[in-house]
C-alpha cells in the first residue's frame, strides 16, 4: 500500500483523471439507481401502505385492479384475520376555479372505510367525516399547490370533492391517490361506468396469520386470491421497468470495473521497465502485485465515494416532481459491488507483473 500511495502522490494528474472517470460512472450508477427505485416505489407506494398479505380481485380482471368490480356483499363470504374493502377509480381532476389544460392532474381515487385497516394516516388536516371529502397525497400540495379546503372537480363529471387532509406515501401507478369514503366512490365510479343498484368495490385487501395465506377462504368462484407481491409484480409496466433499470445498472457496474482495470493495466505496461528493475533488486512479484491491487482499491474507493457524495447532494437539490428516492441498502450494495469488481479487474495487471522478465525490462 505504501508503494501504491507514493505513486499516486507523485503522478497526481494522471491518477486524478482516472479517479474523475470513476466518479462520473459511479455518479451515473447511483443517480440511475435513485431514479429506478423512485419510479418503482411510486408505482407501489399506496399498496405497501396497506401492510397487507393478500388481495382478492374479480376472477376476470386479469390481476388489473382497475378492471375488477364486484358486489361488496361478497366481502361477507371471505374469511380472513383482517379484511378491508377498496374501490379504485383512475380519474383526472383540477381545482374548481381553474380551467386550463395544464391544471389537470391524473390521480386515482381509493374508496375506503374509516373503520378498516387500510385507512390512511393523516399528517396534515383531518380525516373525512362526510361524503365528498377527500384525503390527498402530500405530493399534490408540494407539486400542484393544492391546499386544505380546495375543491377539485372530476373531468367529464358533475362532481366535486373537498380536500380536508393530506397523507404521505400514497401513490399508485406513479400518480397521487385521493382517499374518499365508499358512498363518494360509488358516485365517482358511476360517472364512468353508470349507475348500479348494488354497492360495487374493486378489491378486498386481507391480512393473514398463516403462511401463504393459508387461513384465507374467499368462498366464491367469481373471485381470486393473490399475494401482494404477485399483485405488485403484475402492475402495468412495473416488472419491465425494474428489469430495464436493473440491467442498465448492472452493465454500468461492469463497464466501470473494465475501465478501471484497463487504466491500471496500461499504467502497469508503461511501468514495465521500472517494475523490472524492482524485481532485479529483489522485490518480489507478490509485493508488487499487492501494490497494484492496493492502488486500484484506493482509486476505486476515492472515486466511488466521491460519486456517492455528489449523488446525495444532487438528491437534495432535485424538485419534488422528480421520482428520485434512496434505499441505503441498495447504495451500500452498489458501493461494495463497484469497489469489489474494480479490484477484481486489477488482477489482469497482476498477471502482467508476474510475467515481467527483469533482464528484458531493463534492456
Amino acid at each position: 500500500m505504501f508503494l501504491a500511495w507514493r505513486e499516486i502522490k507523485y503522478s497526481k494528474t494522471r491518477f486524478v483523471l482516472i479517479i474523475g472517470v470513476v466518479v462520473l460512472i459511479a455518479y451515473l450508477v447511483y443517480f440511475l439507481t435513485g431514479l429506478a427505485y423512485g419510479l418503482a416505489q411510486e408505482n407501489r407506494m399506496s399498496i405497501d401502505k396497506w401492510d397487507a398479505d393478500g388481495i382478492v380481485l374479480a376472477d376476470e380482471s386479469n390481476l388489473n385492479i382497475n378492471m375488477s368490480m364486484f358486489d361488496k356483499e361478497q366481502m361477507e363470504e371471505i374469511e380472513a384475520s383482517e379484511k378491508a374493502s377498496v374501490g379504485v377509480a383512475p380519474s383526472v381532476v383540477q381545482l374548481e376555479n381553474q380551467t386550463s389544460e395544464e391544471s389537470k392532474v391524473n390521480i386515482t381515487f381509493f374508496g375506503v372505510d374509516k373503520e378498516e385497516f387500510i385507512f390512511p394516516e393523516v399528517i396534515e388536516g383531518e380525516e373525512f367525516n362526510k361524503d365528498k371529502e377527500a384525503i390527498a397525497n402530500i405530493s399534490l400540495k408540494e407539486e400542484e399547490g393544492f391546499e386544505i379546503g380546495d375543491e377539485v372537480s372530476l373531468a367529464g363529471a358533475d362532481l366535486t370533492v373537498e380536500i380536508v387532509g393530506f397523507t404521505d406515501n400514497a401513490k399508485f401507478s406513479v400518480g397521487p391517490v385521493l382517499y374518499i369514503n365508499q358512498p363518494t366512490y360509488q358516485q365517482v365510479r358511476a360517472s364512468g361506468f353508470g349507475e348500479r343498484e348494488e354497492e360495487i368495490i374493486s378489491a378486498i385487501v386481507v391480512r393473514s396469520d398463516a403462511e401463504e395465506l393459508g387461513d384465507v377462504n374467499i368462498g366464491s368462484d367469481d373471485l381470486e386470491l393473490y399475494s401482494i407481491s404477485e399483485f405488485i409484480s403484475n402492475l402495468p409496466g412495473y416488472t419491465a421497468q425494474v428489469l430495464t433499470f436493473g440491467l442498465m445498472i448492472g452493465f454500468l457496474v461492469l463497464i466501470a470495473a473494465m475501465i478501471i482495470g484497463i487504466f491500471i493495466y496500461v499504467l502497469t505496461l508503461q511501468k514495465s521497465s521500472i517494475l523490472g528493475v524492482m524485481k532485479a533488486q529483489g522485490i518480489s512479484s507478490a509485493y508488487i502485485s499487492r501494490s497494484v491491487i492496493g492502488q486500484t482499491f484506493l482509486l476505486s474507493v476515492m472515486g466511488v465515494f466521491t460519486g456517492l457524495g455528489l449523488t446525495l447532494l444532487t438528491g437534495l437539490l432535485l424538485p419534488a416532481a422528480v421520482p428520485h428516492q434512496y434505499n441505503f441498502i441498495f447504495l451500500l450494495s452498489i458501493t461494495a459491488l463497484l469497489i469489489t469488481v474494480a479490484v477484481a479487474g486489477a488482477f489482469l495487471s497482476v498477471r502482467t507483473v508476474v510475467n515481467i522478465d527483469p533482464l528484458e525490462a531493463i534492456d
